[in-house]
């Protein structure tokens, strides 16, 4: 059954400097999802995606893959609150 949610994606690896949150934007619109890819002070990227459930599901899986450059190690899954989803503007931002 399909609805609206939201996740956040924790995503290691080699994944700054490669154009994975660019890579990430684009797959997410092509998805119909909104929200924002943010590079952590870790060298971790950090995914929120908003919007119809099997959308996120397939946004998840794409992330193993990332940008043509990227070495993807992990990607972590947490459901977001409510109160995350209803802070994402429009699109898909990039911080």
């Amino acid at each position: 059954m399909s609805g609206v949610r939201a996740a956040r994606f924790v995503v290691s690896g080699r994944v700054q400097g490669v154009a994975f949150r660019a890579y990430t934007r684009q797959q997410a619109l092509l998805l119909g999802l909104r929200g924002r890819a943010v590079n952590l002070r870790d060298g971790r990227v950090e995914v929120l995606a908003a919007g119809d459930i099997d959308a996120i599901d397939r946004l998840g899986d794409w992330l193993w893959q990332g940008s043509p450059l990227a070495r993807v190690e992990d990607v972590q899954r947490h459901e977001a609150s409510a109160a995350d989803a209803a802070g994402i503007d429009g699109g898909f931002a990039i911080g």
